[in-house]
């Protein structure tokens, strides 16, 4: 569980801090983003034999020119012209061949590769707890699923086959030079500590700065995703300058950072290929020498220099390559810490499905708090009868969210038990406990599919018929009908394209349709016009009617109709009962009630908002 510690979600840690410090996890994170080829293996090991082919055959070229420079040019052989070009043309059409197979598999595995690690990702982030997503900015979240996986993209593919192939025209090279001229390969062998220890030394400045962006671009993946999920609140307030300048700061910031990075690989090259070609620069001199003094074939010193180039290429080459997957480390980091998190609340080893409903719901002595010593729930005890309505009041505060949050377990009670008909939640499967429980919230909440799909989302394997009854019992169809396209009409993102009361009668309709034991309902009337709330109420007595309901009451006459009032402050029940009762009884319910009377007001909807 991760509600207690850990730092600002979306905050920059320093450079420095030991989160940054990759270089010793290097490899085992290398080796888990290895583990995702495995299903594809067979794929990697023809690319590979491809690759290998390809690369052999690279290196024939050289040898090749040997032979055209010694044996045609030397001693004017038409004949043997014709056969090394014909020879030529053989080589680079199977070399063609093979590198097509070898990229078109690459390429198919890292795609495929890439494309199972983002549904990994998603997968294990809806087995998280709600704490973690209180802890956690969701730009940023977005942005290890996007940015960082992209960053890691080329390491779990191409550049895992691009590193053996370089490996080989070097190893190949190397051979060859050496059975060529053992002295001109020494003067070549003589820059390789230097470009390995600039590789070390720029490569760990890589993973820095690739970090740093990572981190930047999901501060302005946050920024972005916040404001165009609150663009209304953004231009009601008329702080669209803030937001751009907010944005803007972000993408300067990664701007700054990604140029930090360009200088430093820029410089990395640079330096690489001043060594290389300064290498080859003296050898040209050397083997020149060796030519005049006949130790050494014109052909011999060209297909040397032909070597040389293909001995430089891997190495430049090489060194991009480290440096790329010195950056993709510092994405793979953020994504494991993700796929590291553990989820929190899960089932137990020995959980068991749980049976519907039949007794009660019940809380036993439950506390909990978000922050510790900070209690939010106080050993709070109630009772709810199978089939019966129980509603929960109290001052904003008093824990009547959390008692409804608890029920799904969404969080974990710190002591105390919640039980259903006697069976511990946390000994049954959460599939099992939260299949019996359907929830409409005061705000409901849509996704921008089609009507029929949100209806549907409370049982996708509903028919046609099924979908329409429930749209029927929550007053939903007759709306839904005048809609453009009826059902299939799209309701836009988070449902804006509907009012207030006909997203809240679609929310009713999928809870309708799922048939849930337990229903929770944190009542949202108090904002809707008298047609509406109407239309509402009349959804929510039909969803309500035979299921165990608890009720955050808003509404006076929701409150009225309650089998069971349950009255919270402070995280403590303080009375419980009936309306009647509780109003003889002359306690809190009663003053809140007194209090909001003397206020002149005497509608019900006045009334309740000012109490509740």
């Amino acid at each position: 569980m991760m509600r207690r510690g850990g730092g600002r979600p979306g905050v920059p840690l320093p450079p420095d801090h030991p989160r940054h410090r990759l270089s010793r996890a290097d490899a085992r994170v290398f080796r888990r983003l290895l583990a995702f080829t495995r299903p594809y293996i067979r794929r990697m090991i023809l690319a590979t034999v491809c690759l290998l082919v390809a690369s052999l055959l690279n290196l024939v070229f050289p040898w090749i020119v040997r032979s055209l420079v010694d044996s045609v040019f030397v001693h004017h052989d038409e004949h043997a012209l014709n056969l090394i070009t014909l020879g030529l043309f053989a080589v680079f059409i199977f070399q063609a061949g093979f590198n097509f197979s070898q990229n078109y598999l690459i390429g198919w595995v890292g795609e495929r590769i890439i494309a199972d690690l983002r549904r990994t990702i998603f997968t294990h982030l809806q087995s998280l707890s709600q704490e973690f997503y209180g802890e956690h900015r969701t730009g940023d979240l977005m942005s290890r699923v996007t940015n960082d996986v992209n960053a890691v993209q080329n390491v779990v593919s191409g550049n895992l086959l691009s590193l053996l192939q370089q490996l080989v025209t070097l190893l190949g090279s190397l051979v060859i030079i050496f059975y060529l001229d053992w002295r001109l390969s020494l003067l070549m062998l003589v820059v390789t500590p230097l470009i390995a220890g600039s590789a070390a030394i720029f490569g760990r400045l890589l993973t820095r700065i690739a970090r740093r962006v990572q981190e930047e671009l999901g501060n302005a993946t946050t920024v972005l995703e916040e404001t165009l999920s609150n663009v209304r609140v953004v231009q009601a307030f008329t702080r669209e300058p803030h937001e751009i300048e907010r944005y803007g700061g972000l993408v300067e910031r990664v701007f700054s950072l990604t140029l930090g990075r360009l200088r430093l690989r820029a410089s990395f090259v640079s330096l690489i290929t001043f060594l290389t070609f300064g290498a080859i620069t003296i050898v040209l001199w050397f083997g020149g020498r060796e030519v005049l003094a006949g130790h050494l074939s014109p052909g011999g010193l060209i297909s040397f220099l032909f070597y040389i180039f293909l001995i430089a290429g891997p190495l430049g080459t090489l060194t991009n390559l480290y440096g790329q997957t010195q950056e993709a480390m510092g994405a793979a980091g953020r994504i494991f810490e993700v796929l590291d998190t553990s989820p929190g609340i899960a089932d137990t080893a020995d959980a068991h499905p749980l049976p519907p409903l039949r007794e009660c719901l019940e809380f036993d002595q439950v506390r909990f708090s978000y922050i510790p010593e900070r209690e939010v729930l106080r050993g709070v005890s109630l009772r709810v009868e199978a089939g019966k309505m129980v509603a929960l009041v109290g001052p904003s505060g008093a824990g009547k969210t959390t008692i409804a949050s608890l029920i799904p377990r969404f969080h974990e009670p710190d002591s105390g038990a919640i039980l259903i008909d006697g069976t511990d939640i946390r000994q049954a499967t959460l599939a099992s406990l939260r299949g019996q429980i359907a929830l409409v919230p005061q705000e409901p909440v849509l996704f921008g599919l089609s009507v029929r799909e949100n209806i549907a989302y409370g049982r996708l394997e509903a028919s046609e018929p099924e979908i329409i009854a429930a749209a029927q019992a929550a007053n939903a169809h007759q709306f839904i009908m005048e809609l453009p396209e009826g059902y299939d009409s799209l309701v836009g993102e988070r449902g804006v394209k509907l009012s207030g009361g006909q997203r809240q009668r679609v929310a009713i309709a999928r809870a309708i349709l799922r048939d849930p034991r337990i229903l929770i309902l944190d009542e949202a009337t108090s904002s809707l016009d008298n047609e509406s709330e109407r239309l509402v109420q009349e959804a929510l007595e039909h969803l309500m009617a035979g299921r165990t309901t608890l009720v955050i009451a808003h509404r006076l006459t929701t409150i009225q109709q309650a089998d069971q009032i349950v009255v919270l402050d402070a995280g403590i029940v303080v009375e419980t009962g009936t309306h009647q009762s509780l109003l003889a009884a002359e306690g809190l319910y009663h003053r809140l009630y007194t209090v909001a009377r003397r206020q002149g007001d005497l509608l019900p909807e006045a009334i309740e908002a000012s109490i509740f």
